[in-house]
């Protein structure tokens, strides 16, 4: 039997996951430092979030790792599956049942089925393929597109759901570097994944006045991904989720 799937957007990449009635928390985000802004709001605090059955972070970047805020979460032994380099801050921030997975490895939390996936960043990282009680979802972090993201669905099977970075972040400061997938490369994934659903994410982040001019470049309008998504793959839904907003996928 297919069980439920919710997907409750925090802010950035920042999400719980609701999937065979257990809850993953991916990317903890949860405050803002000189040239760190979400750009919307933060829908949850770490004390406010329900029981997790696991939390998944991509990569050590702070917007994606904000283990300062997240210790203030009551459960230090909640099941965290990290990139490599994660493992060890996760430790020293309090968290005591920690594992990193490299890409192609997976783990098993009670009926939740985590699968490492390739990534690529500015740093090392991982994204994940999560599954249980029948349902799958793909969690991008902020990678850029990768000719072995293109191969999710034949080692993994159907997605219901794809979270995938639209922003296209680039770092002015080496040499204009792109470091994010953007909205046109988040559809030509989408079109060849073809979920149930496309969830854009990683959007609304911004340096601040500041730190957009002199360091950062990037599309902030996530109508950018909608659009390209129609334009290459018309029969897949795409659904821009407010922070706070659960969006229940049907079976």
């Amino acid at each position: 039997m297919t069980e439920s799937l919710t997907i409750t957007r925090i802010t950035h990449s920042c999400h719980l996951i609701e999937i065979g009635g257990q809850i993953i928390l991916t990317d903890p985000w949860f405050s803002q430092r000189p040239l760190y802004n979400p750009g919307e709001p933060i829908a949850m605090m770490p004390e406010d979030l329900p029981h997790l059955d696991a939390v998944v972070i991509s990569h050590e970047h702070y917007d994606h790792c904000d283990l300062d805020s997240f210790r203030r979460y009551r459960d230090k032994n909640v099941p965290m599956i990290v990139a490599g380099p994660v493992a060890e801050k996760a430790r020293k921030a309090g968290f005591t049942n920690v594992r990193a997975l490299e890409a192609w490895e997976t783990a098993q939390v009670g009926d939740l089925t985590i699968n490492a996936a390739p990534g690529k960043h500015g740093v090392h990282e991982v994204t994940y393929v999560i599954t249980s009680g029948g349902r799958s979802v793909y969690f991008a972090g902020d990678t850029l597109l990768i000719p072995e993201l293109l191969t999710l669905t034949d080692r993994f099977g159907p997605l219901d759901v794809a979270l995938l970075p639209v922003n296209g972040l680039h770092i002015r400061m080496a040499g204009n570097k792109q470091v994010v997938m953007n909205a046109e490369e988040a559809a030509e994934l989408t079109s060849v994944l073809r979920p149930k659903l496309a969830v854009p994410q990683h959007y609304a982040f911004t340096g601040g006045r500041i730190g957009d001019r002199l360091f950062l470049k990037s599309d902030k309008n996530p109508a950018l991904f909608v659009d390209a998504a129609r334009r290459l793959v018309p029969d897949v839904p795409v659904k821009v989720i407010a922070p706070g907003e659960p969006l229940t996928i049907a079976p």
